[in-house]
């Protein structure tokens, strides 16, 4: 190995340390989920295998690891369905095994009612342990000669999920219960970076000048891919919200008393709105050279007639210069959303409602320059009309938000009230 690749090779593993160290990291709540989870498994085979004996022990460390789920709620809500889906699976193979015999007509009466029950919505993702917990049942009582051995076999499979259930939320429940509450922070800072990197990258070809078409098909193809983005941080808030939910940290009790999640929640489908209004922008600029694209083939001679008698330079760009200061003000808005922090927030309240006053007043240049200039805003072959209305639009979102953040940071919610 080359020492270029063996430098590399110890870098990787120092970031990955470095990373073990921040509270929050991916990595450190991968390592512990890790921990946790053969945790779990452990005890629940020293109960099921040392003290009980059990004819199939690992049905009690397989339902322990399940259980270690990402938040304290859903390891109590995913322990509870999954146990009654093992409970019904087994009591279907019961009454069929036992009314009829271990034979293939059995079995495939055991699946089907099994498969049917599964769907039922109130087992949720656990609904295809039913049909599992059935033919491992079916397996091990065709195993067994005796009825009362082939009761007491397909009890104890019920029972061994018990015991794992409770070990696996136990371990997750006792040993450092995951705290998700600042991932409706990371959610909202990835939006509203994703709106600064686009904004900040078309501000400048804006303001040089009216952008090529390869260019602003770049910007609509990159306005267009956010569907993921969104979805993950609609998620993380979600995630946010859940965390807190039974969960016994101390910590976990001030956050119900600090975090307004409306207020988070508020700020994340108004950063979806202005991604909206984002993708709308690039879809006018580049609209405005597909329309020149089709009318160049058809009427050329007039195009270059009435290029001659209105310049881009003298109309289109210097709409497109007040239009690009505008976006600038949007990126030194976003900038701030971008490293939202809780323990912060009146500071950044304060620099949001600065930000919009800023942003405003950019916004009413762009009017302006349209006025100036006697450009149709209402002529649908022109992108000037579209323009101005989303950039409206955008500073309505921004003021929204600002007065959002700001109306939380100075009233966090009371002691007693309910924000997970």
């Amino acid at each position: 190995m080359s020492d270029t690749a063996t430098r590399e090779k110890w870098e990787r593993v120092a970031e990955w340390g470095r990373q073990l160290r921040r509270p929050e990291s991916s990595a450190r709540r991968s390592l512990l989920l890790v921990l946790k989870s053969a945790l779990a498994a452990t005890l629940s085979w020293l109960v099921s295998y040392e003290l009980m004996n059990a004819t199939s022990p690992a049905f009690a460390p397989f339902s322990a690891v399940l259980m270690v789920q990402v938040t304290v709620y859903q390891s109590v809500v995913q322990s509870l369905r999954y146990v009654g889906a093992v409970a019904a699976g087994v009591a279907v193979q019961a009454v069929l095994g036992l009314s009829a015999g271990p034979d293939l007509v059995t079995f495939a009466l055991v699946a089907l009612v099994a498969l049917v029950i599964s769907r039922w919505r109130v087992l949720g993702a656990q609904g295809s342990q039913v049909a599992t917990a059935a033919f491992f049942a079916f397996a091990t009582y065709t195993g067994v000669s005796d009825n009362i051995d082939q009761v007491k076999e397909l009890g104890q499979i019920v029972l061994l999920v018990l015991i794992g259930s409770a070990v696996g939320v136990g371990v997750n429940v006792l040993i450092a219960p995951p705290l998700r509450y600042r991932s409706a922070e990371w959610g909202i800072r990835a939006l509203a970076q994703e709106i600064h990197d686009l904004l900040d990258a078309m501000a400048p070809e804006l303001g040089e000048g009216t952008p090529d078409a390869d260019t602003t098909q770049g910007w609509r193809n990159r306005a267009d891919r956010t569907d993921t983005l969104i979805s993950q941080s609609r998620e993380g808030l979600r995630t946010a919200r859940e965390s807190l939910r039974l969960n016994p940290r101390p910590w976990a009790r001030r956050r119900r008393r600090t975090i307004t999640f409306e207020a988070y929640d508020r700020t994340m489908e108004a950063l979806v709105r202005m991604i909206s209004q984002v993708a709308a922008i690039t879809r006018s600029l580049d609209q405005q050279h597909q329309d020149e694209e089709q009318d160049q083939d058809q009427e050329r001679e007039r195009e270059q007639e009435r290029e001659e008698e209105s310049s881009p330079d003298r109309d289109y760009a210097p709409f497109l210069r007040a239009y690009a200061t505008f976006l600038s003000s949007v990126v030194d808005f976003t900038e701030v959303l971008a490293t939202l922090d809780e323990d912060h927030l009146r500071d950044q309240a304060g620099r949001l409602g600065e930000a919009a006053d800023s942003l405003e007043r950019c916004r009413g240049e762009v009017v302006r320059s349209t006025e100036e200039r006697g450009l149709s805003l209402t002529d649908p072959t022109e992108p000037y009309g579209v323009l101005v209305v989303e950039a409206t639009r955008l500073s309505e979102e921004c003021r929204y938000t600002a007065q959002v953040l700001a109306r939380s940071a100075e009233n966090p919610p009371p002691s007693g009230s309910r924000t997970a």
